[in-house]
């Protein structure tokens, strides 16, 4: 109650001192700040979580340690979101884009700390998954419960959403560029000129105090890029389609794994399998432990030894050796990633994502050098980065600029754009949808920068179902339906059975005839005079099916059945008209 006061008190005093849009702005500086605390609390707390974990590692010097603190820090993050959180967190981003199509973007108040801990403990430990899903979905529950407590309208609390994910993203990576560009991609927020403001006013807030706590060196510098050459341009071209269809290797897996993990009811079940699984791949390959920052930064350096260190089997110099651990390395991470989701460890794959790119990086540079070329391992180990991540989350341009701007390496512009356009063209050509998005947009929940779609996505087919439509059972009589529709305003009549299953329809127009025809009242029944109505909506339709059906037929007015129970009908102009409305208010700018 007092909260209400307070926030009621604080609506009061806006509407009467501050505009919508400049309120808007404030509100934008404000969650870039508080997403930038966010980012800085959760880096901070996996690199504590991190350091006490390493100082046991090398206290003890044996591999089968790895094999047993991944599964630590799962079974305290199952601890914690079954005792405190008591919600399924599921994953980051799929779960914001979710919220801001069918829940009016509110997101429940708990994830502006449940990531936090649920990640730091995952990762801090070893699960071999990244940081940036969980602070885009901190950030998105930051934004959207602040746009809440505003009473914003949907519309704002989308671009607070927005905000946020851009200064999550600024934060987390110290690359402020990117995380507009990542707003626009893959949150798929439009960029007008209402929202441009607001995006950049977040941007530079958040990186601003990313780099107060944390400093302003670059994430994975490369202090020495090697200088873009022309001869090397067919190289670029052809790791540009092989890291395209690696993304898709790994999309197509990942989606398999989730779907296998997800038959498993049993949370102690997915879990057991779950760690056996990391916990055995770690060992093998101790490089897929936690989420490769250092594995990364040397990869960058061209230097592979991180392949071994803390490894069962000696330094392989040779080009045979090397390239079957990097093969490995490439074909399993996506089981280590999946298997942590599937464990019940929170994270996200844009850190899987780049740490791949530089393991295709080196593994491509040995191929390519070991038969007479000579080609940079640190810039194919750089541009590997971006060709994965555009294939993999369906963004080159975040892609370009975030690579760029956290490793410095300008001077790689063009081969970072050759090498993320083709990447994201030949996923594009197997699989419509990124791994965020395939989910939602087979629900026809997803929204796009398509208006007409977004309006679709956007209305819910509850909110169309008229019920003013009168009913009637099978076994009444010809006198008993006059009754009926002396009543009615309507031309359509409902049949029904005692269950109130839907048995017919009866119009108006095939019985207007025999209404005055008294001798017909108790020998006519209803059963006779209905007919079997198709189509038929269902509940669980979403309004894109129903305008498809609508768009393909002469029908204006079909019915709303659930489990075979009559509910009521959606009429076209019902459609039309809502549709009309959200488009309206989404076009004011």
């Amino acid at each position: 109650m007092k909260q209400n006061t307070i926030s009621e008190s604080l609506y009061g005093w806006r509407k009467r001192r501050i505009t919508d849009k400049n309120f808007v702005l404030i509100l934008a500086v404000i969650v870039g700040i508080a997403v930038g605390i966010a980012a800085v609390i959760m880096k901070n707390t996996v690199h504590f979580v991190r350091e006490i974990v390493i100082i046991m590692i090398d206290r003890y010097h044996f591999n089968y340690i790895y094999f047993i603190f991944p599964a630590i820090g799962i079974l305290l993050t199952l601890i914690f979101v079954n005792m405190f959180v008591k919600d399924n967190l599921g994953h980051g981003i799929p779960m914001v884009l979710y919220n801001m199509s069918k829940n009016e973007g509110k997101i429940k108040k708990h994830n502006m700390f449940s990531r936090i801990v649920g990640s730091s403990l995952t990762i801090g430990f070893g699960g071999s998954v990244g940081l940036e899903g969980p602070i885009v979905a901190t950030g998105a529950a930051i934004g959207s419960n602040i746009g809440q407590f505003f009473r914003l309208n949907y519309k704002q609390i989308i671009l607070l959403i927005g905000c946020a994910s851009t200064g999550a993203i600024a934060a987390i990576f110290k690359a402020p560029v990117a995380g507009i560009i990542f707003a626009i991609e893959v949150i798929m927020l439009d960029l007008t000129m209402s929202s441009l403001l607001p995006l950049l006013l977040a941007s530079i807030s958040a990186a601003l105090t990313s780099y107060l706590f944390l400093g302003q060196n670059y994430i994975y510098f490369v202090d020495n890029t090697d200088p873009f050459l022309l001869k090397d341009i067919p190289f670029y071209i052809l790791i540009g389609i092989v890291s395209g269809l690696l993304s898709v290797y790994f999309s197509k897996i990942y989606l398999w794994q989730t779907r296998l993990y997800k038959k498993i009811k049993s949370k102690y079940t997915k879990f057991l399998i779950g760690t056996i699984v990391l916990g055995t791949l770690i060992f093998l390959f101790p490089s897929l432990y936690g989420e490769g920052y250092e594995a990364v930064n040397m990869a960058l350096k061209g230097d592979s030894s991180f392949l071994f260190s803390g490894s069962i089997y000696p330094e392989w110099n040779s080009f045979l050796g090397l390239s079957v651990i990097l093969g490995c390395i490439l074909l399993l991470k996506i089981f280590a990633t999946s298997a942590t989701f599937g464990a019940g460890g929170v994270g996200g794959i844009f850190a899987p994502s780049l740490f791949l790119g530089t393991t295709l990086g080196l593994f491509f540079s040995n191929i390519i050098n070991s038969i007479g070329f000579k080609i940079s391992t640190s810039n194919f180990a750089l541009v590997g980065m971006a060709g994965m991540l555009a294939g993999i989350i369906h963004a080159p341009l975040t892609a370009i600029f975030l690579i760029a701007e956290i490793t410095g390496g300008y001077n790689l512009f063009v081969p970072l754009m050759i090498v993320s356009a083709l990447s994201y063209f030949t996923v594009k050509l197997f699989m419509p949808n990124s791994v965020y998005t395939i989910i939602l947009a087979k629900r026809g929940e997803l929204l796009t920068h398509n208006a007409d779609s977004n309006m679709l996505t956007l209305m819910k087919t509850e909110s169309l179902i008229e019920k003013n439509f009168l009913t009637i059972t099978e076994n009444a009589s010809l006198g008993e339906l006059t009754k009926i529709i002396s009543k009615s305003s309507r031309t359509i009549y409902v049949v029904v059975d005692d269950e109130n299953n839907l048995k017919g329809l009866v119009w108006l127009d095939h019985v207007k005839h025999l209404m005055f025809k008294k001798e017909l009242y108790d020998t006519t029944y209803v059963k006779d005079l209905m007919y079997i109505p198709d189509p038929i909506f269902t509940t669980d339709m979403n309004v894109r099916e129903i305008a498809d059906i609508f768009e393909k037929t002469d029908h204006y007015n079909i019915p709303v059945t659930e489990n075979g129970k009559y509910i009521g009908f959606v009429s076209r102009a019902k459609v039309f008209s809502t549709y009309r409305e959200l488009l309206k208010n989404f076009s004011n700018d």
